[in-house]
């Protein structure tokens, strides 16, 4: 299931819901972004480091059943929706680096969506899959010579 326009439309109006709590002339605060997605509700919500709610929301098109894996359905919108709103998101008056941090149903992390520092943001952690593996066979290359 690809997320329609109205669930990015709802998703952004939740994340900018969270921006204005950390608004850009207020001092950074030390905090991540821990978002949560309840499959039986159809709900997001966000909360800070303290696990104090920020914002929630019903995300209609995730109340539909389908066969797929809500989590990563959810992150894809996620990050879509995210990156609709880099310059509101970058802003935040949160101390970096910061990260939208997707949490399962007992808090576990299960993912990290969007992380900001001062000279790098990644979008997806599948950009950094089999890195190791990559430099290893670089440093081997190099010594081979």
């Amino acid at each position: 299931m690809k997320a329609n326009p109205q669930t990015i439309q709802q998703i952004q109006r939740a994340l900018r819901k969270v921006a204005d709590k950390f608004p850009a002339t207020a001092d950074p605060v030390l905090t991540d972004i821990h978002l949560q997605v309840k499959p039986e509700s159809g709900e997001l919500l966000a909360f800070n480091d303290d696990m104090e709610e920020l914002t929630r929301i019903v995300v209609d098109q995730w109340l539909e059943p389908t066969g797929e894996d809500l989590y990563e359905v959810a992150a894809t919108a996620i990050k879509q929706s995210i990156s609709g709103l880099r310059d509101i998101v970058e802003k935040m008056s949160v101390l970096h680096p910061f990260s939208f941090v997707m949490m399962g149903e007992d808090n576990e992390t299960m993912q990290d969506i969007y992380l900001v520092d001062d000279d790098n943001i990644i979008l997806d952690s599948e950009l950094l899959k089999g890195l190791d593996a990559e430099l290893d066979d670089f440093l081997a290359h190099l010594m081979e010579e």
